[in-house]
């Protein structure tokens, strides 16, 4: 319901951008950037999303992205121009968003462990339900009661994420209060500290100490007791000694930095990973600019005078919903590889793209947007692939980079599509642009990840992911 309420409207955009273009009769490419900014922010801002979460919790961060995707899609019902516009709805509205996916992933994979995909796919089928249902309301609201109005309308709406937070309690405290909780003990009886860190933070942590998936917390945890240790050894100090406690503090803060950059550059070491990656990065680039043109298109041809009952972004919505829970059936099969079905779902979405110029009819775009919207679907494979790839330890991590390179994709493709229609005032050769990368992007990753290029570090890979899979301490904490 959270992931409905954030992105029903960025992700039905589309419905809105013919509106923009009437209102603000700016250039389809810088229009453009209010729709890519809107989906590409969060994913880009991912792992500040991820640590934000991690420190204060997914119901404070829920509650507060709340009030940024409302309040964003308010202020954006007074945008004066398309900078403003920009601002408001496509940077405010995007972190909100970026925020959103972050807490209700994170709280889902806190809950769930053997059927983990499952409740994934289920989760992010919100989005593509909200593009669904939002875009029908978005168009007779703008019919009844004006672009502004309609703005207002979905902004209050939005407000209900906060009441969505209420149900997310966190299994484990958060990394935020248990930094507070040690103060608190700190202060009160000095003899807690007496203890060795790690008995410490078992009493703090609990469970969470034999969780793989925190095992990046632990370390900030146990870093952080530390420090406060040899804070409270200089007030005993003077001199000399009491800088070289706190040189010593520093010294490990900065190991632990190191090391974490250090896992980051391996994980981007290995080929699959890179492979992954640029396949992201490509298919992002070329198959969300349809979501957000596919209207435009139809009018710019002559196949539709006004936005249909039943849109074409709501039929693409509905059939990623489809996609989604479909593909993430066909992944748990035990002969079917992740990777390459992933690679399968490009190349048939890159087909689409290259059919939709030379479609000339309005049942045409409406098959090829429920292709296209089912393939687009793959979005929920991402995290199977990424555990498959690097397994359970570096999920966090690999998600981040992945995110990046997906959120650059998004917002550097309909501006490109914009600026090609505005150079050859026609759609033609934006989607042959399109399909060509998202075709490049399939055969790619089909290439990069076969067993003869990098046999040795898949041999390494697979035991990590099969005895993070079967480990007992992980379904006991589940």
């Amino acid at each position: 319901m959270a992931q409905l309420l954030a992105y029903g409207s960025p992700q039905s955009v589309g419905v809105l951008y013919p509106e923009w273009l009437h209102t603000y009769q700016e250039g389809k490419g810088m229009t453009a950037w209010v729709g890519s900014l809107v989906a590409g922010v969060g994913l880009i801002a991912s792992p500040i999303c991820s640590a934000c979460v991690d420190n204060f919790g997914a119901r404070p961060v829920t509650i507060f992205s709340g009030v940024m995707v409302a309040g964003g899609l308010m202020l954006s019902a007074f945008a004066p121009n398309i900078q403003f516009l920009i601002f408001s709805y496509g940077i405010v509205v995007g972190l909100g968003c970026g925020l959103v996916y972050a807490a209700t992933l994170t709280i889902t994979c806190q809950y769930f462990d053997k059927r983990r995909g499952l409740a994934l796919g289920i989760v992010t089928t919100g989005t593509s339900v909200g593009a669904f249902i939002y875009a029908t309301a978005q168009n007779e609201l703008i019919v009844l009661y004006g672009l502004n109005g309609c703005l207002l309308i979905i902004g209050a709406i939005a407000l209900n994420l906060m009441a969505c937070s209420g149900f997310m309690r966190p299994l484990n405290m958060p990394g935020y209060y248990l930094k507070q909780k040690a103060a608190l003990e700190r202060d009160t009886e000095e003899q807690l500290f007496m203890k060795s860190p790690f008995d410490d933070l078992k009493i703090a942590v609990g469970s969470a100490t034999t969780t793989p998936e925190k095992s990046l917390t632990v370390k900030e945890l146990l870093i952080t007791i530390d420090s406060k240790d040899l804070s409270i050894q200089t007030e005993k100090k003077e001199g000399p000694l009491a800088w070289l406690a706190i040189i010593k503090a520093i010294k490990k803060k900065q190991k632990a930095y190191t090391k974490y950059m250090q896992s980051l550059y391996e994980i981007l070491q290995d080929q699959e990973m890179v492979a992954f990656c640029i396949a992201i990065f490509l298919f992002s680039l070329g198959a969300f600019p349809p979501v957000l043109f596919i209207e435009d298109v139809a009018q710019s041809e002559g196949l539709i005078e006004e936005v249909s009952v039943i849109p074409l972004v709501s039929i693409g919505a509905i059939a990623t919903c489809i996609g989604k829970l479909a593909l993430g059936i066909l992944v748990d099969v035990k002969w079917i590889n992740g990777i390459y079905l992933y690679a399968f779902t490009m190349f048939a979405g890159g087909l689409a793209l290259l059919l939709i110029p030379i479609t000339k009819s309005y049942i045409g775009l409406q098959i090829l947007t429920a292709i296209l919207g089912f393939f687009s679907g793959n979005w929920s494979l991402t995290s199977y692939i990424t555990t498959k790839i690097v397994g359970l330890d570096r999920l966090t991590q690999a998600h981040g980079i992945l995110m990046f390179f997906g959120g650059f994709g998004i917002m550097l493709g309909p501006p490109v599509v914009g600026w090609f229609f505005d150079w050859t005032q026609s759609y033609d050769l934006a989607f042959y642009f399109s399909g060509s990368c998202v075709l490049l992007g399939a055969f790619i990753l089909f290439l990069l990840s076969m067993p003869c290029w990098n046999r040795r570090p898949s041999e390494n890979d697979k035991p990590e992911v099969q005895y993070t899979f079967t480990c007992e301490k992980v379904a006991s904490v589940a």
